[in-house]
């Protein structure tokens, strides 16, 4: 954590050197979700290669960058694709962006990312509300000694997906008529997909989709006391139930469809913020 206080400075100063309005809320876009970003009116558009001790996105359909601008009339940035260790970073590395949007004054963070269903109930496109998750990584971005002027050393996740976002989320989806269901989430590290094995195993310790991300941008984000909503989207099918090879181009876009009725919900859900 020694490395946060060192490097958060030079990151922070930049940024705010290139943008000075006021964002509370941001909002990491998953794969095949990078058209989301045409819901806001851009004011800045930041490569990661540009800001100090950001690492650049290597997976596809994550272009790698900052978006400030507005949605619904609040200020707002995007992170237009995230970093994932099956990319060769740590869980630090992947987290690093979360300190960053804390100290320019980010509260709220949604999180999104694509998923494969456990759940036979879902199906493709489906758009899921994660009520929790498991952290089958093996990793964790808090190891090692903290740092209390960041947080604490043993950070409470009994309410990591804030309660009261997934409440007001399930109401605009009723309101809209965008069918929206709730989930446990569990993430693996990568860069392979699951074997049936393991699907099975997931299936009975109480995971309804996997994936490759999201589980150490909320223990940072829960660190830092941040309120987290995330959005997952079922983008293939568990082999167990179907026995077949899911390929990245069908996962990308199979989150490419879903993107419309995300954009509703986003833009409803900032306004309420």
């Amino acid at each position: 954590m020694k490395k946060i206080l060192k490097y958060l400075p030079d990151t922070v100063n930049f940024i705010k050197s290139q943008y000075t309005r006021t964002v509370d809320t941001a909002i990491i876009l998953g794969t095949g979700l990078n058209e989301i970003a045409s819901s806001i009116d851009t004011e800045l558009v930041v490569p990661y290669n540009k800001i100090p001790n950001f690492k650049p996105s290597t997976a596809p359909s994550h272009k790698g960058q900052l978006i400030f601008g507005t949605m619904a009339g609040r200020g707002i940035v995007l992170m237009q694709g995230r970093l994932h260790c099956y990319e060769g970073y740590s869980p630090l590395e992947v987290a690093y962006p979360i300190f960053a949007l804390k100290e320019i004054g980010v509260k709220n963070l949604i999180i999104t990312n694509a998923s494969g269903s456990l759940n036979q109930n879902f199906q493709l496109g489906d758009i899921i509300l994660i009520t929790d998750h498991i952290n089958l990584t093996g990793m964790n971005p808090l190891r090692g000694q903290n740092e209390p002027m960041l947080g604490p050393k043993f950070p409470s996740m009994h309410d990591a997906y804030h309660k009261r976002f997934i409440e007001i989320m399930k109401n605009i989806a009723q309101e809209n008529n965008i069918p929206i269901r709730t989930g446990i989430y569990a993430g693996f590290l990568g860069p392979n997909l699951e074997t049936p094995a393991e699907c099975k195993m997931l299936k009975i310790i109480g995971a309804d989709m996997v994936g490759l991300s999201t589980v150490h941008e909320v223990i940072v984000g829960v660190y830092l006391q941040m309120k987290i909503l995330g959005i997952s989207t079922i983008t293939n099918i568990s082999n167990l139930y179907h026995s077949r090879v899911h390929t990245q181009s069908e996962i990308e876009k199979t989150a490419f469809k879903a993107q419309d009725k995300i954009k509703i919900l986003l833009q409803n859900f900032v306004k309420q913020l």
